[in-house]
């Protein structure tokens, strides 16, 4: 399966663009340079690094507890809405799995939601469209008014 990515979405469409990724540990770095490259001609005022954070958080997440009995991919998701950059991750796990932890200092994992809860405006977990969990954040006066 090769990778995908959708860079043209359909106008008036609040969908600025989406990637599919393989479920492997190589997909998060390239899910950071793909929103890098292709959310640069929106020109945001949001801090692009933040969202690549939130990104690999998420990417990463959605690799290690997405299950599914066929092969499967991670879908990542961007729209705007009015001023605001919301950001979609969808797997193929059970949405009630999300949740925020209290890892301990000697913790290896257990952090990734919480550094999304503490940078995002919001954030929500739930079903997926197409199947499975969806986790998204939002961003908020991530272009002028």
């Amino acid at each position: 399966m090769a990778y995908r990515i959708d860079r043209y979405p359909s106008e008036g469409s609040p969908r600025l663009g989406a990637m599919t990724l393989h479920p492997a540990p190589e997909s998060v770095p390239r899910a950071r340079r793909w929103f890098r490259k292709f959310i640069a001609p929106y020109n945001p005022s949001c801090s692009v690094e933040d969202c690549e954070l939130m990104i690999s958080e998420l990417v990463t997440n959605a690799i290690r507890y997405g299950r599914a009995d066929d092969p499967w991919v991670v879908r990542v998701e961007w729209f705007r809405e009015e001023t605001s950059l919301r950001v979609e991750v969808h797997n193929p796990g059970f949405p009630a799995n999300v949740r925020l932890r209290s890892p301990d200092a000697n913790d290896a994992h257990g952090r990734g939601l919480l550094l999304v809860d503490s940078i995002a405006e919001s954030w929500h977990s739930g079903p997926s469209c197409f199947g499975g969990t969806v986790v998204s954040f939002v961003v908020a006066d991530a272009w002028p008014s």
